[in-house]
């Protein structure tokens, strides 16, 4: 099973919409771009029935370092994630 490249998910996307891959890949880079800018604005971005991108506060913790034993420090940090909407699972699953 090989996954599907950009370029194949453009030239598809453009297939199905019946616009321009040139219309297409504008559109993902404008879509992409928002979502980038609406998480490091309100902490969110949803896209219905595909998903949530949130902006997390990870706390400072303790870690174990696997090579030598010791413990280390592990600063705390603000990352994105990803959650699935719930009609995106049931359809993959």
């Amino acid at each position: 099973m090989t996954k599907m490249t950009k370029s194949q998910l453009m030239s598809a996307l453009a297939e199905k919409t019946g616009l321009s891959k040139k219309d297409v890949i504008g559109f993902m880079d404008t879509l992409v771009e928002m979502a980038y800018s609406e998480v490091k604005k309100n902490g969110v971005f949803v896209l219905p029935g595909f998903g949530k991108m949130v902006k997390v506060n990870r706390k400072a913790r303790v870690g174990i370092n696997p090579a030598t034993g010791a413990k280390i420090n592990i600063a705390a940090k603000t990352v994105a994630k990803f959650r699935l909407a719930k009609a995106a699972k049931e359809a993959v699953m």
